[in-house]
């Protein structure tokens, strides 16, 4: 087993405004310790994760692919996030690359097909609109959390953009949930966007059933 990294660093007053992993962070990990060998061998130049969080993620990623071998992007509308996730990468000495940053923000559009590998745990819990709305503008915790209507309302503005930002052979990994309709997400990205897909792990956490799902681009 490849190790969680050590967030050691981080304490109680941290995760009162920074998303503290969870089993939807762990299953990201383990659906990408499952395909470390595959990555790997792909060599990737450029790692993203959307909504870093505490960074637990990209550490992760980072210590198996190597610290030098990529460039390791994060980017988290939470400020304390971004402050948080670049501790982790020092901690577990993973230069992580944060960027204090939405969805709408003109930065995505300068890795058009540079991306080789993306990593999203999205604010997947449906909510009303107002608060995913309000998560969003307050940029706080709320926003990991906060989905909107069937929990999608923050994910769709990113499955709009996902296929022009992954390189030839990329790979897209999507922690999901049933109320997402994780099925008509796999058709639509396969239907416009020519990504095929793949639940690569499922995992029942409480009242929760989590699903990962592998996007890949064709090379």
């Amino acid at each position: 087993m490849i190790p969680t990294p050590d967030l050691s660093h981080l304490k109680p007053a941290d995760y009162d405004v920074v998303y503290e992993p969870a089993e939807d962070t762990f299953i990201l990990m383990d659906a990408l310790e499952q395909d470390a060998d595959a990555l790997k061998r792909g060599c990737p130049r450029v790692c993203l994760e959307i909504g870093s969080g505490s960074g637990c993620v990209s550490a992760f990623l980072g210590s198996f692919l190597g610290p030098s071998e990529a460039l390791y992007l994060c980017t988290d509308i939470n400020s304390h996030a971004c402050a948080c996730s670049r501790a982790t990468g020092d901690q577990n000495k993973i230069p992580l690359n944060l960027v204090n940053t939405s969805l709408a923000y003109p930065f995505l559009a300068r890795l058009q097909n540079a991306v080789d590998i993306i990593v999203f745990n999205p604010p997947y819990v449906p909510t009303i609109t107002d608060e995913a709305i309000t998560a969003q503008h307050d940029r706080g915790i709320g926003g990991a959390w906060a989905g909107g209507e069937d929990g999608m309302e923050v994910t769709n503005i990113f499955l709009s953009r996902v296929a022009g930002l992954l390189s030839p052979g990329g790979r897209f990994y999507l922690v999901a949930v049933p109320q997402n309709n994780i099925s008509a997400i796999q058709k639509r990205l396969r239907d416009e966007n020519q990504l095929n897909s793949e639940i690569v792990l499922h995992r029942r956490a409480g009242r929760e059933h989590l699903s990962v799902v592998r996007f890949e681009k064709a090379s």
